[in-house]
């Protein structure tokens, strides 16, 4: 995850005729709490309602000396709104977390300085003023929500990080699909991302500078990371390497943080290469997010997986569905991040289409979230699920004999398939292994997206 990159302020308050030392204990305490996350933070000291109103200008004038992501309003004690507000609207384009620490037991009765009712009082009026914010509390005698707190930084991150995103795409709506196509301006304006198209010219003139030597240098780290399980022409190796590095090229030049490629009717159609071995290095090799088929969505998808989880945020496309799980696969290639064991592959044919190279690998299994983020016009909606994995035996008609065995699972939502099944939103899904379901909602929140 990125939480050593995340940059958080504290301010801590509590009522000016509240124990000031309690006070400055309670919150001490929840900073301390916060920076044993990993995060970077900036605070200043506990805020009272003084009657002048100098620690709200304090705490103002020291909150605005570092840029920060998401602003912490802490509340130790019962605290007047107007000291809160104060600070919080010159903040308001930030995300806020409200959170309210709890008193103490002794000698067998409850002592406090009525954090909730200071959180109370402002839970309401923090979302008829706007504010994208989270409303967190403690109980006396239970640990802080710590994985709430790292949820929604995480989540403030994310959503700060994308907006300077960019997508590649070579050619547009492959095999003429529906539901890869996306809508630019409400993209921009709801997530930030943009995606910049590039010509299949244009990444065939680049592949002709390819040095030999840079290709012979990838070829060896090829032949020493993937296991062959049959021979693959060295001529075709080479072709693709060269492609890969065009594809490399224009990405590093135009700052892409993941690439689509138009792959049935672009890559097999017009240059007779299926680009399994292009994206499997893309994604090992250049840290991208890949994708097939135009898959506009699919890569915004995939970028906010990655950035909230650290993972390479792999795709799979339903096969079939069972009473409580389903075939997620795919059939070209995964990321080298989601094999257990190594990259194995091998050459096959399907149909007409003859040679080529296909990913064979087996894939980690376990826990599991899958997410797609779609749209209708400027309404976002994401379909998050978790669940568990397992692997299975099965194949795709159509290849040659034997057929081969296609990385994927065996996937058993959480939830009933039939639900599960009918807010599917299309074929590609992005997978992240564990339970990222929290800060994926937290995600959708801060940026208005609908969560089904």
């Amino acid at each position: 995850m990125n939480e050593k990159h995340v940059h958080a302020a504290f301010v801590g308050f509590g009522e000016v005729n509240s124990p000031i030392r309690l006070i400055e204990s309670k919150c001490r305490q929840a900073l301390d709490e916060v920076k044993s996350l990993g995060f970077k933070v900036h605070s200043t000291a506990p805020v009272t309602d003084d009657p002048q109103g100098m620690d709200v200008k304090r705490a103002i004038s020291d909150l605005k000396k570092e840029e920060f992501d998401f602003l912490i309003i802490c509340i130790a004690g019962w605290i007047p709104s107007h000291a809160v507000i104060s600070i919080t609207s010159e903040f308001s384009d930030r995300p806020i977390l409200l959170w309210g620490l709890a008193g103490d037991m002794e000698d067998g009765r409850v002592v406090t300085m009525a954090p909730q009712a200071g959180t109370t009082a402002l839970r309401k009026v923090f979302g008829d003023l706007g504010y994208r914010f989270k409303y967190i509390y403690n109980m006396i005698g239970k640990p802080s929500p710590l994985d709430k707190i790292l949820s929604f930084a995480l989540a403030a991150y994310a959503a700060k990080s994308l907006r300077r995103a960019k997508i590649g795409m070579m050619g547009y709506r492959d095999m003429q699909l529906y539901n890869t196509l996306y809508d630019g301006l409400s993209l921009k304006k709801k997530i930030g991302v943009d995606i910049d198209f590039f010509e299949t010219l244009e990444m065939l003139r680049v592949s002709e500078k390819i040095k030999s030597r840079e290709i012979g240098q990838v070829l060896e780290k090829v032949m020493q990371k993937w296991d062959f399980v049959r021979p693959v022409d060295k001529d075709f190796l080479n072709k693709g390497i060269r492609y890969y590095l065009a594809i490399s090229k224009i990405a590093n030049e135009k700052g892409f943080n993941a690439i689509s490629l138009k792959d049935v009717d672009g890559m097999k159609k017009i240059l007779d290469f299926p680009p399994a071995m292009i994206f499997m290095l893309l994604a090992d090799e250049l840290n991208l997010c890949t994708i097939p088929e135009n898959d506009a969505m699919g890569a915004v998808t995939q970028l906010i997986v990655r950035q909230l989880t650290g993972q390479c945020a792999a795709y799979l496309e339903f096969y079939e569905f069972f009473e409580g799980s389903c075939i997620m696969g795919v059939p070209d290639f995964v990321p080298a991040e989601v094999v257990d064991g190594r990259v194995t592959v091998t050459s096959a044919a399907f149909g007409d289409f003859e040679g080529g190279l296909l990913n064979i690998s087996t894939m980690k299994t376990g826990r599991l979230t899958v997410a797609r983020l779609s749209n209708t016009a400027d309404q976002y909606t994401m379909h998050i699920s978790t669940g568990n994995s397992k692997l299975i035996s099965w194949e795709e008609a159509g290849w040659s004999r034997p057929a081969p065995q296609l990385p994927s699972l065996e996937v058993f939502p959480d939830v009933p398939m039939e639900d599960f099944a009918q807010k599917i939103s299309g074929q590609h899904y992005i997978i992240a292994y564990g339970d990222h379901r929290q800060t994926l909602i937290d995600f959708c929140y801060l940026n208005s997206i609908m969560v089904v």
